[in-house]
């Protein structure tokens, strides 16, 4: 059986290879052989996740048309990435990508620190904000007044407390996407939600596309699943979605889910059009591919000139393709654990009879103070709030880093918690290592691909402003002075990064 699960044509790859800029020669240096940098050009690219692990190459007599490049020197840069461990090749299956063995996607930098490591080290690994008083505890104190009824029965609601599953499909059909309560069901967070999507639709061995960078939670949630991830590299910046491999992938690997974040990706933070969103949807629907839709940073668009497009459950409102999870823990706060997810009604039965045997129920408090929220007003309130400190968290961020760090590149994005950053040919993940030595937590770009792509990028969430975000700008410095030096090397770094 191949091992690829997707292709990449010559003339993308050839016009990948012409993109890069060329690496500058030390002085006195030599230019390396033709061979040497085409296979340095297509490490790189595996590396960066523009193309994707386990993607079946075109055969050398294609890339060297393509390139106007000899089939000696395509093989020779093929066999130079065989003996790296950046291809693998069997007779009558082509040749695909790979990562060598040995590289461990590293852990540090996303696990939320102890609130007493708050006081030394600047956390920048977790993508939330404190709660937006007083919501929280106007939310918490109006669910207490609500809740002696609800102290009066087993308090056990599979699908969610009905007044909530009504609050959200009114909301939904308020903006246009008729909906039913039973489409609704509400779940312990997006991660509870899209765990259970996963076990309904998608068993061991079973194929998920997958953005490529994605969030990093989900990629590990569905590994532990034991799904095969597809991975479909995004147009660079914040370009969103490349339809071209989109529809590629669905038919060429027929992948049982697709799991996207159209709202301001995590983490590079592009927003699909809605053009992106028609297509995607039909091309899902036309493969046969359930098409599971991130909303979870929907609400957190931080310039008032943004246009939001309709949301992507819009184009398929029977929901027999799309399935969407919405959660309170972005746009309100992540220690609200309350999500939930819009389907079809037969679909909503088919999860809600199969928690049962994963975590019965989500807590009544808790969806009685985002009920409450929503039911107030208060909830609309409270996301402006998280809204105007998140843009000014981002405006400071992004003016400290560009200070700081001028060799680093990113694309500001107009909504979400995260910027997607291009470290200036370093290592993202001893960037990962230093950070912690000089007092700031950061995770590198290995965490948000499949198989050790996004070598040379990390991700910085805007959950520090002011001094504060100056201070992480100039600890970033120096923890990238010290990878320069060589002084951070360790267990995690990958042998082959070429930037």
């Amino acid at each position: 059986m191949a091992q690829w699960t997707s292709t990449v044509g010559a003339a993308q790859l050839a016009r990948q290879l012409r993109a890069q800029q060329p690496r500058p020669l030390a002085p006195g240096g030599r230019k390396p052989p033709a061979y040497r940098a085409l296979a340095d050009g297509v490490r790189l690219l595996v590396l960066e996740g523009r193309v994707p692990v386990a993607a079946r190459l075109p055969a050398e007599r294609e890339l060297a048309l393509a390139l106007s490049h000899s089939r000696t020197t395509v093989a020779a840069a093929y066999e130079a990435l065989r003996a790296e461990g950046f291809l693998e090749s069997r007779r009558g299956a082509g040749s695909w990508t790979a990562v060598p063995a040995g590289n461990p996607l590293p852990a540090r930098g996303l696990e939320p620190l102890p609130p007493e490591s708050l006081g030394s080290m600047i956390d920048l690994g977790c993508a939330s904000l404190p709660a937006p008083e007083p919501w929280l505890t106007r939310a918490v104190q109006g669910a207490l007044e609500e809740l002696p009824p609800y102290a009066h029965t087993h308090g056990d609601y599979p699908a969610g407390l009905p007044a909530l599953r009504q609050m959200i499909a009114d909301r939904y059909t308020e903006r246009g996407i008729p909906t039913m309560p039973e489409q609704i069901m509400v779940t312990t967070g997006a991660m509870g939600a899209i765990d259970a999507i996963c076990h309904l639709f998608a068993g061991r061995g079973e194929r998920i596309a997958v953005e490529s960078p994605s969030y990093a939670n989900i990629l590990q949630l569905m590994r532990e699943a034991g799904a095969r991830l597809v991975p479909v590299a995004m147009e660079e910046g914040l370009g969103g979605w490349d339809m071209n491999r989109w529809r590629q992938v669905l038919r060429d690997a027929a992948p049982r889910l697709a799991y996207v974040v159209a709202d301001f990706h995590n983490p590079t933070g592009a927003l699909a059009d809605e053009q992106q969103r028609r297509a995607l949807v039909e091309a899902a629907r036309s493969a046969g591919t359930v098409l599971v839709v991130d909303e979870t940073m929907h609400e957190l668009h931080l310039d008032e000139d943004v246009e939001m497009p309709r949301r992507v459950c819009a184009f398929d409102p029977a929901g027999s393709t799309v399935l969407t999870v919405g959660s309170a823990s972005k746009a309100f706060w992540a220690g609200m654990r309350i999500g939930w997810v819009r389907a079809a009604p037969d679909v909503i039965r088919s999860l809600v009879a199969a928690r049962a045997y994963a975590d019965m129920g989500t807590p009544v408090l808790e969806q009685l103070a985002i009920n409450w929220l929503m039911r107030t007003g208060g909830w609309e309130q409270a996301v402006a709030v998280r809204r105007e400190q998140a843009k000014q968290n981002r405006d400071d961020l992004v003016r400290a880093l560009r200070r700081e760090l001028p060799e680093w590149e990113f694309a500001a994005p107009r909504g979400g918690l995260t910027l997607w950053v291009r470290s200036g040919g370093l290592s993202g993940s001893r960037l990962a290592v230093a950070g912690e030595r000089v007092g700031v937590r950061v995770p590198s770009g290995p965490r948000f691909g499949v198989d050790g792509a996004f070598e040379g990028y990390v991700r910085l969430p805007f959950t520090v402003g002011g001094p504060v975000a100056d201070e992480a700008a100039l600890r970033l410095a120096a923890a990238a002075e010290l990878v320069r030096s060589g002084a951070a090397a360790g267990a995690e770094t990958p042998r082959s990064f070429v930037a």
